[in-house]
């Protein structure tokens, strides 16, 4: 995505924490992207509605999967092998948004399935429209409690409690998830 000016750089794997955070912007925006597409009830796509159509797919079909594994493969069963009391008191929101991933990949598919048939059909069928609507909008509000819980108590109470060596760990996991060797070459 561009930088935009005033905007903090990027996370690296050296702050996994971090990167989670940034996760949820690019999540957010491809997320507003889709809820604005879907906003035009179906009609025929122009070419820069059909370039930003599929590049939200694309994005929720191949990079958003890896987010999620890294919270459940990697960040949440560290925390939950922590015997720290706040980690111990939030370990109910882990199963929490743990269901949260497993609704959002079923909305995930359904969208997936109305946004290909609109590109490949070049429009949607009004019942069609408004379906992709309810659950575009129906996913923002789910996004909207997930993130904010992540945002505010998971991922900083993480990069609290974790040691250092659990994080850097972490964010070895997720750069091998996207091909990226340690020190930051793609394999």
């Amino acid at each position: 995505m561009p930088i935009k000016i005033g905007q903090k750089p990027e996370s690296s794997f050296s702050d996994p924490v971090g990167l989670l955070g940034d996760c949820h912007r690019r999540i957010e925006s491809f997320l507003s992207l889709l809820i604005k597409i879907a906003q035009t009830g179906g009609c025929e796509l122009n070419a820069e509605r059909r370039e930003a159509l599929e590049k939200a797919l694309r994005y929720f079909r191949e990079a958003a999967p890896n987010h999620t594994r890294d919270e459940e493969e990697s960040l949440f069963p560290r925390m939950r092998k922590s015997k720290n009391k706040q980690v111990q008191t939030a370990l109910a929101a882990l199963d929490t948004l743990e269901a949260d991933h497993d609704k959002a990949e079923k909305v995930h598919a359904e969208v997936e399935t109305l946004g290909q048939r609109w590109l490949a059909e070049g429009r949607l069928s009004t019942r069609e429209a408004k379906r992709l609507s309810q659950v575009l909008d129906d996913l923002k509000k789910t996004y909207e409690r997930h993130i904010a819980v992540e945002d505010s108590d998971i991922f900083p109470l993480a990069g609290n409690v974790l040691e250092k060596s659990d994080l850097a760990e972490v964010g070895r996991e997720m750069a091998v998830r996207r091909g990226i060797r340690p020190g930051g070459k793609i394999y």
